[in-house]
């Protein structure tokens, strides 16, 4: 268990990208997703009545950069602003692209995208 405890202390002590690659290194390692499984909805019971389907709304989204654009400094700002990133972490972030933050509340999600567009930065959300 002493191992198990270490292995818990070395992963708080990460950050964002690591984590990310760690999880990435372990679905290639074992086959594995960490992505939820998604529930298939059940066939309607023969002579019960049609109802509407059920479309539900998504309320967390992955903050995606897709290009830092002209004014790369004042993107690496607003990525510092929003992840807690130290300046080096958030520039290696910031040249690499991709997911910046995961899970994040529909609110959230918009305001960081709106800050990182009005950076000059090229964004979405997924």
């Amino acid at each position: 268990m002493a191992d198990v405890k270490k292995m818990i202390e070395e992963i708080k002590g990460m950050t964002v990208l690591e984590l990310n690659e760690l999880v990435k290194a372990i679905e290639e390692e074992f086959g594995v997703s960490a992505a939820a499984p998604v529930a298939v909805a059940a066939a309607p019971v023969a002579g019960a009545a049609a109802a509407a389907p059920v479309v539900e709304e998504k309320t967390e989204f992955n903050v995606v950069l897709k290009d830092a654009g002209a004014k790369k400094i004042d993107v690496i700002k607003v990525v510092r602003a929003f992840t807690g990133l130290g300046l080096v972490e958030a520039k290696t972030a910031v040249e690499k692209g991709g997911v910046l933050k995961e899970n994040v509340a529909k609110e959230e999600a918009e305001k960081i995208l709106a800050d990182l567009k009005a950076a000059g930065a090229n964004a979405v959300l997924e």
